[in-house]
């Protein structure tokens, strides 16, 4: 436990931090699975749009820092491969 009185309150700002961006990261996890659930059943332009939404939310979350900006830019990236990876799949 915290010994001095600025280290207990570095751990009541902490546990508020954690609590607020709690939603915003459970949100941005559920809208990417959701993204990803639609490229494998191949439902493409549902998809284009949810990955819209999810894209937004990755910035969103990295703007705010709660994600770092690398990991939301790869997330996004990864999403684009999969949604072009079945166009392309569909196509043939």
């Amino acid at each position: 436990m915290a010994n001095t009185k600025s280290a207990q309150k570095e751990i009541r700002v902490a546990d508020a931090r954690q609590e607020r961006n709690k939603s915003v990261r459970s949100l941005t996890k559920t809208v990417v699975h959701k993204a990803e659930g639609l490229v494998a059943k191949g439902e493409l332009e549902a998809a284009k749009s949810e990955i819209e939404s999810a894209e937004s939310s990755l910035d969103r979350a990295a703007s705010r820092g709660i994600m770092h900006p690398n990991t939301a830019a790869r997330k996004k990236s990864r999403l684009a491969k999969k949604l072009s990876k079945a166009a392309s799949a569909k196509k043939s």
